[in-house]
């Protein structure tokens, strides 16, 4: 008997076999480790993101069908042109996105009229790419950045690794990326290095902003036994694991309706009172009006719109003071025990953090809290700023 016959979750991430080891019932188990297979082989063919509105367009269908038979033809006319606006948009995203045929792009001007917090504000995950090629002066001044952020101190032992990969990567849900950056971690597990990769990287999206250029962080979109193939000798199995992946380009104005919709529903972010506080047990929100807290205001909100993995805003702050009153320290939390996604998204705080600390003449350091001892807990402290 083959593996998927002795374990039908046999392949699944560990995410997804925790969901799915829920279901009491093994028939409905191999039932939905199918429907999760399924959609991983349209996932990574690139076809998903433009398959999944049949779904809806089907089920108006079908009620405007049901309509009819009750004798409701305006109901029916209702969901009947629902269900072809539908499949019209499908076979428009089909055209325009899969098989590229639209009009030439212009590409974006770069934001240099932008402040700090402007721009991290301005950063959106861009989830459809023009199919041209980054310009040497563009790749040219993004892998100076890449190269002037991995030699900065990190927190972990060693430094982080961004790679660059110019080829059509199998990722999700992203469309039409053809240039990347790898974010590469040693191989023995140390959480400082995982926040080093979030931190690092995120002040080369915000680089990438400033020029214009689209980017989107990928976690577990990516497929990386393709990005392996294509880094080639620059990855050791024995040495390196990949932690994320960060797409690069031009973006284009032709995005899938899917993605459009999961963009517009994940968008939101959380209020600052759910975000920082006054107490190590995160429960007396900070007042950001309040001093003296109000000089870092825009710091805190440039924290609340840093990304995170599908948005989960995983990362908390615990805001200290002196014995004079003054802001001493900024503990900064992971709320989840996510060993990887969880800490690179508290990585990228402290890059959003550092940057307007940086636009506001505010000097501090950070320092990496030991590595976790035995199983991790949440919320986690991981990270601390200190003034001056």
């Amino acid at each position: 008997m083959t593996e998927t016959a002795n374990d039908p979750l046999a392949g699944l991430s560990p995410n997804e076999r925790a969901l799915l080891e829920r279901i009491p019932s093994l028939a409905l188990r191999r039932l939905a480790a199918a429907g999760v297979r399924a959609k991983m082989r349209l996932q990574f063919t690139g076809w998903l993101q433009y398959l999944l509105p049949l779904g809806p367009a089907a089920a108006l269908a079908l009620l405007g069908s049901l309509a009819l038979l009750v004798r409701l033809p305006r109901v029916a006319t209702g969901l009947g042109l629902g269900a072809a606006a539908l499949s019209v948009t499908v076979a428009f995203d089909i055209l325009t996105v899969k098989l590229r045929l639209h009009p030439r792009e212009r590409r974006p001007r770069p934001r240099e009229s932008l402040d700090a917090f402007e721009l991290m504000r301005a950063r959106r995950s861009c989830r459809s790419f023009q199919t041209v090629l980054l310009d040497e002066v563009d790749r040219g001044a993004l892998l100076a950045s890449v190269r002037g952020h991995v030699e900065a101190p990190t927190l972990g032992p060693t430094a982080v690794r961004l790679e660059y990969i110019c080829a059509p990567l199998t990722v999700w849900p992203t469309v039409n990326a053809t240039e990347f950056l790898v974010a590469i971690a040693p191989v023995p597990y140390d959480r400082r290095s995982i926040i080093d990769v979030g931190r690092t990287l995120q002040k080369v999206v915000v680089d990438a902003t400033r020029l214009g250029l689209g980017t989107c962080w990928i976690g577990p979109g990516a497929d990386h036994g393709s990005l392996k193939a294509h880094l080639g000798e620059r990855f050791d199995s024995a040495r390196d694991q990949i932690i994320c992946v960060c797409a690069v380009g031009y973006p284009s104005r032709f995005v899938p309706l899917m993605i459009r919709f999961f963009s517009r529903v994940m968008g939101d972010r959380r209020p600052l009172s759910e975000l920082f506080f006054v107490d190590p047990d995160l429960q007396r929100p900070l007042d950001p009006d309040a001093q003296p807290f109000a000089r870092f205001e825009a710091a805190f909100e440039a924290c609340r719109w840093a990304p995170s993995s599908y948005n989960g805003q995983t990362t908390r702050a615990v805001v200290r003071c002196d014995a004079e009153g003054a802001l001493a320290e900024v503990d900064f939390y992971a709320a989840t025990t996510s060993r990887f996604y969880a800490p690179v998204a508290l990585g990228i705080w402290c890059a959003n953090w550092e940057i307007g600390c940086d636009a506001l003449g505010i000097e501090g350091r950070f320092e990496g809290c030991p590595p976790p001892d035995g199983e991790l807990v949440a919320p986690r402290h991981d990270v601390t700023w200190s003034v001056g």
